[in-house]
């Protein structure tokens, strides 16, 4: 029997992949890529929009980002004022993107980025946000996931879900059958994982997924 887990397919698959994510949120303006982000990005784009501005006014908070890649949603936030950003990542290259992206920024005093397993870390602090966005994608056991991102915040918790519908979510699925696991939610499912937190939510459709607030508050 393998010994290969569902987080060792994804750190090794994201670790590869660091670079090509990292750039997605880049300026690189050519014909292509503005075609490619407007028909396949667009929700990427707006559940960092959306992200980023539920943390606002950011000055003076603290930031979990679970799931932090090459780390755009904590240099933003540090960028805006942020006291203190912690950014956890399972994928050693997504890492070392983040850091080298907290330094060209100016922020690396702000952020924090460590390599492990959210589940398995216990924080011992809590935090007035939490972004899991581009996560629950790839987490076989989103309940305790959703549960745990709701009892290390004081204020709220954004959440992105893949949708399981229409074409891109067809595409996503054999895009990665071969690369990593991938989980698909219609907004029932989402609205049922977040009941398990005992927070009031919100949950909203934003193109391939669904945008949801956990409130702590």
């Amino acid at each position: 029997m393998s010994s290969v887990t569902t987080n060792d397919r994804t750190a090794d698959f994201f670790h590869g992949y660091a670079g090509g994510f990292n750039a997605i949120y880049g300026n690189d303006n050519t014909l292509f890529n503005t075609l490619l982000n407007k028909a396949f990005r667009g929700s990427m784009r707006e559940r960092f929009e959306r992200a980023v501005d539920g943390c606002k006014p950011a000055e003076g908070k603290t930031i979990l980002d679970v799931g932090c890649g090459p780390g755009h949603y904590g240099v933003a936030l540090a960028l805006d004022g942020a006291k203190e950003v912690v950014g956890i990542d399972f994928a050693k290259g997504m890492l070392d993107t983040a850091r080298r992206n907290a330094d060209a920024a100016g922020v690396s005093k702000v952020c924090t980025f460590i390599e492990g397993d959210f589940l398995a870390t216990d924080f011992d602090r809590t935090f007035d946000f939490a972004i899991l966005t581009g996560f629950m994608d790839y987490m076989d056991d989103p309940v305790r996931v959703a549960q745990k991102a709701a009892s290390v915040v004081t204020k709220r918790a954004f959440f992105s879900f893949p949708s399981s519908r229409g074409f891109l979510a067809l595409q996503r699925a054999v895009r990665y059958k071969a690369r990593c696991d991938l989980y698909l939610y219609t907004e029932a499912q989402v609205s049922s994982i977040l009941r398990h937190t005992g927070k009031r939510f919100e949950v909203r459709s934003i193109g391939r997924d669904y945008f949801a607030t956990v409130y702590a508050d």
